[in-house]
């Protein structure tokens, strides 16, 4: 699925450096390094501030706690995610409301919003899946009507765009993971929060480090979540390359897709009107989808399965809600996606080699 030792082959010797300098100067929490790359990440997610956390779900849990959630309080996300979108917001102390996706892209419909607005609801959390953004301009439009904030899970989509502007840049706040099979991966955990917000990005700040705005004087009940210096470190070589993976992923969907054209029984990804589409992860839907995965890990083929339960499935969440969600199209989704890989070193040699397995299993 993923080869990670082919990125670090072509910038061992710049990650090694940076990694030695950090352990010379044997300051691991905060400091010029970490200091660098939130500015670096800033300007690349095109934001005023960028505050790096222990990981995309203490990203997630911050920016959801800096709205101070009440017990009962409602966020309408998404339930085609990771279990950290719904996760976060439980821990937080919220309520997660779930609103169905689009068949097309994936991401949370702005159509199925607003009938879930209540007197309780606090937040829109829409999720940037697989590396596209939703429909921010619909979502924005939902949640300025009803005075809510946005707060967008943009862990798989930093550089993505809708309508010229970048996934992060919509809301609130926005979070990020840097977990290493990221589009900018870290070597281990990491991830940080995005907000164009001033006195936002002061309270964030404060929360990641346990409310304490001087030593030892605390002001607010916060967390103990700092983006590691040895992380920050790497992921500042690899952010000066994000702009060209990012590029060549979409050069690698692009052919992908060319070669199913003859499949027809295969649906490819598909690029929403005034979208950039990372390719994260490339998402076919495919029939009898679990003998297909089965069958291509059979030939060698890595591929993934994101995601086979939605989140309104998943027995911890199934509990706490008041009401089944309906979420048809969501759960369709679950039973026929599949992650083929997808990485900027993937060769077109590689490429056929997965179309031609998926041919054998999948005629047209």
């Amino acid at each position: 699925m993923l080869d990670l030792r082919a990125q670090y082959a072509s910038i061992r010797k710049e990650i090694e450096e940076a990694v030695l300098q950090t352990l010379e100067k044997q300051q691991f929490r905060g400091g010029p390094i970490v200091e660098s790359f939130e500015k670096n990440l800033a300007a690349f997610a095109e934001v005023k501030h960028a505050i790096g956390v222990g990981s995309g779900t203490d990203a997630l849990y911050v920016a959801l706690r800096g709205l101070g959630l009440n017990p009962g309080d409602e966020v309408i996300t998404s339930p085609f995610s990771f279990f950290a979108t719904a996760g976060a917001i439980v821990n937080a102390g919220g309520v997660p409301v779930f609103a169905d996706i689009e068949a097309d892209s994936f991401n949370m419909d702005p159509a199925s919003i607003e009938p879930l607005i209540t007197a309780k609801t606090r937040c829109l959390l829409p999720v940037h899946v697989f590396g596209q953004c939703a429909r921010m301009d619909a979502i924005e439009a939902i949640a300025k009507r009803h005075n809510l904030p946005i707060i967008e899970d943009a862990a798989q989509a930093l550089g993505a765009r809708y309508q010229g502007k970048q996934a992060g840049a919509w809301g609130y706040a926005s979070a990020l993971s840097f977990y290493p099979t990221k589009n900018l991966g870290a070597a281990g955990e990491g991830g940080a929060i995005l907000t164009n917000d001033d006195d936002a990005a002061q309270h964030l700040r404060l929360l990641r480090g346990h409310g304490m705005d001087c030593q030892c004087h605390h002001i607010e009940i916060g967390v103990n979540s700092h983006l590691h210096t040895l992380q920050a470190a790497v992921l500042d070589v690899k952010i000066k390359k994000l702009e060209e993976w990012n590029r060549q992923r979409r050069e690698r969907a692009s052919y992908y897709t060319s070669l199913l054209q003859q499949l027809p029984e295969i649906v490819a990804p598909t690029t929403i009107e005034d979208a950039c589409h990372l390719y994260h992860q490339y998402v076919i839907r495919v029939p009898d989808r679990d003998r297909v995965q089965k069958e291509l890990h059979e030939k060698g083929i890595g591929c993934s399965v994101f995601y086979p339960r939605p989140l309104h499935r998943q027995p911890c969440i199934e509990r706490l809600l008041k009401a089944p969600a309906y979420c048809p199209k969501a759960e369709q989704a679950c039973r026929e996606v599949l992650a083929l890989p997808i990485y900027p070193e993937l060769t077109q040699t590689q490429q056929d080699a997965v179309i031609a397995a998926l041919a054998e299993l999948v005629p047209a």
